[in-house]
């Protein structure tokens, strides 16, 4: 069920991406990256504990090594490996997206738990960007696969609920969300991706 104020606060042509289609397939295929992303990093982490000598197939230089990522405190923050979190919600993130495809239309509420959760996530990764950068001092491939997923996914996924009312902005705000969102993302992944070259020059240079 759709909430009166999201279909009154929608304008009448959409970003593929902010349509009820468009925003359902963009979800689940960002969702499924970095839930196969999660899931291999869970398999190694399996790995990591029957042979603590294991090599993971993400271990190519002291700089980026899924292993030397996967041993500090930070991979297991609330007490198990950090993937676990990330098969649970990109779990939910895809049900929602096909469950858009199927044709739900769901609450404003529900939007808003929705956004809720992508903000979660999208903090959690900055903190764990920050972390590898300046503690651990070495990067995991997989990832910095969900990151490069979580970042468009945060954007649109916010965009979309300006878009649609569930979060109240003015019409200025809603042309910026529709014209800008995918501006924003490419600045933000460009900024990450120069933050980790600066920070690992010869991990890229040698």
């Amino acid at each position: 069920m759709v909430s009166s104020q999201e279909n009154s606060s929608a304008p009448g042509v959409l970003p593929w991406w902010a349509t009820h289609r468009g925003f359902g397939i963009f979800a689940v295929l960002t969702a499924l990256v970095s839930f196969i992303a999660s899931a291999i990093l869970v398999l190694e982490r399996l790995a990591l504990f029957k042979n603590p000598d294991y090599v993971t197939s993400c271990d190519f230089s002291p700089w980026v090594s899924c292993g030397t990522v996967m041993k500090s405190w930070q991979a297991e923050l609330f007490g198990f490996p950090n993937p676990l979190l990330g098969i649970v919600g990109f779990a939910v993130v895809i049900t929602v997206g096909m469950s858009v495809l199927a044709g739900a239309r769901f609450a404003q509420w529900y939007w808003l738990g929705f956004q809720l959760g992508i903000t979660l996530a999208m903090v959690f990764i900055g903190w764990l960007w920050s972390q590898a950068l300046y503690d651990i001092n070495a990067l995991c491939l997989y990832c910095m696969v969900v990151w490069a997923m979580v970042i468009p996914l945060f954007v649109h996924t916010t965009a979309r609920n300006i878009i649609h009312g569930v979060i109240p902005a003015g019409d200025g705000a809603r042309k910026f969300a529709a014209e800008w969102s995918w501006v924003i993302t490419v600045i933000l992944l460009l900024l990450t991706a120069a933050s980790i070259v600066m920070r690992f020059p010869n991990a890229f240079f040698g």
